[in-house]
């Protein structure tokens, strides 16, 4: 059971550093960005937290660190390019806007984290992703059609979240949650909205005239 709970924690970090990778890509070359801004929020916070505040021992320190470093890589895309995708917006209040974001996304997590995770990242992880796949479909409805969104990034995130859920019930961890209602809840929530959002992005591309 070790060796495949070791498979799934390698797909986890293989498949959403994949799904980093081209959200960068993808936003520098189409001039967006590719995450959900209220999601960037969260995940940045998630990821400074747990690389830096309350480290896990062993490679997924490592593995926190270097996604911390892709997510200030999707911030310099969300600061320079997402003045344009709130034309309702005044230019001037967008950065404000976005600083107040962040500076609330940080305690509402570490609050989150102590209240119903004794301090660890597992619910507030697949809590906040479950989030993540509901706003990327938000985004992809709000566009009104695929930019700065890749059928790349859609697999990779659901494959990447779908290898965690299962690294998470196969772990040797005794801890109960990890098998509780709430977060099967999460796993199955997260699998089918991933899997929503990669159909209508499918669609939607094949749709959309090129």
């Amino acid at each position: 059971m070790q060796a495949v709970h070791t498979v799934f924690l390698l797909g986890t970090g293989v498949f959403w550093t994949a799904a980093y990778v081209l959200l960068v890509r993808t936003g520098l070359r189409e001039r967006t960005y590719g995450m959900p801004v209220v999601a960037f929020a969260t995940n940045i916070s998630w990821e400074f937290m747990f690389a830096f505040v309350r480290p896990p021992s062993g490679v997924m320190h490592v593995v926190d660190i270097v996604w911390f470093c892709f997510d200030l890589a999707i911030g310099y895309t969300v600061v320079r390019y997402g003045r344009s995708e709130f034309p309702y917006l005044p230019r001037r209040l967008y950065l404000p806007a976005l600083a107040a974001l962040l500076l609330l996304a940080y305690p509402g997590m570490q609050v989150a984290s102590e209240q119903f995770d004794e301090g660890g990242g597992t619910i507030t992880a697949f809590g906040s992703n479950l989030a993540m796949s509901a706003m990327f479909l938000a985004m992809l409805a709000a566009r009104r059609g695929p930019r700065g969104q890749s059928t790349g990034i859609a697999l990779a995130k659901l494959l990447g979240t779908a290898c965690a859920s299962l690294a998470m019930l196969t772990t040797a961890d005794p801890a109960p949650r990890h098998d509780s209602a709430l977060m099967r809840y999460l796993y199955v929530g997260c699998f089918l909205l991933d899997l929503v959002y990669l159909a209508a992005l499918r669609a939607v591309r094949r749709a959309v005239p090129r």
